[in-house]
């Protein structure tokens, strides 16, 4: 496909409640309400961004505009945070006031699964065919919406870096899980003395954690500093400590039953879902498109990756699009 145009990519952000839960929200290209079926300018396709963790929508700011430039700006591009992975505006909580209890357990794996579900349900018309694109945690949530929704017209899902399996048994999942279930409440009390710095020193601290990156995305520096809220970072942990609980059995049922909507890319030197994984999975899924990165790119691609792998998924997709 063509790469866009040089003109500003026009980004609508927003900060909603979503299940009772602050939700932060980036919206490329000209189309800020995909709800109304009596509209006559509603796109056939919305490509929408479902995160990691911690899941901050800021972090994929470069990835989705890259994407949409090289779609051609004909499809809207959005990235939904996990609920409670944003640190609200101002006069805006963490939880909605409301006598109303939306949705059990919200900050949860299973919490989070069903906030993408609701949050498509109340913004999205369900005329709209989705392709899903997924990282680490995201694929687990997108196979569970499939699974759980199969009304959804999804004509593809593409999951970066899955950690569908066995997370606490890869070798990032046996150094972390004792520190996510464990001891992860010892952390809070640094994050809040942290968190009274000011902004400039914070960017400057993000920048050494990130100082061995040749050419780390600005967007990424300036999404980092939310972490330094305790709200947040408690909400991305909690996560973090039901992944490594629940995530175990890779769910093959759903992933055979939606093999040719499905598109798996799995890293060379993954700590996280590490090769054999791949090798399994694409044992067990000989025709599946089940791709090993050839480019070395990191689990973390959005911290300087993003165009490339932008660039990677519209050619992908290329043919996918050509039939719509």
């Amino acid at each position: 496909m063509r790469s866009g145009s040089e003109e500003p990519v026009p980004l609508h952000e927003e900060f909603i409640y979503c299940c009772g839960a602050a939700t932060h929200v980036l919206k490329c290209g000209p189309w800020k309400d995909l709800s109304k079926d009596e509209s006559k300018n509603l796109p056939r396709l919305l490509f929408m961004i479902i995160p990691g963790n911690p899941g901050l929508a800021g972090y994929y700011r470069t990835f989705i505009q890259a994407l949409y430039c090289g779609l051609n700006q004909q499809y809207p591009v959005w990235v939904v945070s996990h609920a409670g992975h944003c640190k609200p505006p101002s006069g805006m909580e963490m939880i909605e006031d409301t006598d109303i209890k939306e949705l059990e357990d919200v900050f949860g794996l299973n919490g989070q699964v069903e906030h993408k579900l609701n949050f498509l349900k109340k913004n999205v018309s369900k005329d709209i065919k989705l392709v899903l694109i997924a990282h680490s945690i995201g694929c687990y949530i997108t196979l569970e919406m499939m699974k759980r929704a199969s009304e959804l017209q999804v004509l593809r899902s593409v999951l970066l870096f899955p950690t569908i399996e066995r997370m606490a048994q890869s070798p990032q999942g046996k150094l972390m899980t004792p520190l996510l279930c464990k001891l992860r409440y010892a952390l809070y009390m640094p994050v809040y003395l942290l968190s009274f710095l000011p902004e400039g020193v914070k960017a400057s601290l993000v920048r050494f954690a990130l100082r061995g990156m040749k050419s780390c995305d600005e967007s990424s520096i300036t999404t980092s500093i939310n972490l330094f809220s305790v709200d947040c970072i408690a909400n991305i942990l909690y996560m973090a400590s039901q992944e490594m609980i629940k995530v175990v059995e890779r769910d093959s049922t759903t992933i055979k039953q939606n093999l040719k909507k499905l598109i798996f890319y799995y890293g060379t030197g993954d700590s996280w879902c590490p090769q054999h994984y791949y090798d399994e999975i694409k044992m067990d899924f000989p025709d599946g498109d089940i791709r090993l990165c050839e480019k070395g790119l990191r689990h973390a691609f959005v911290l300087d990756a993003s165009k490339e792998m932008a660039a990677m998924i519209t050619d992908w997709l290329q043919d996918d699009l050509t039939k719509l």
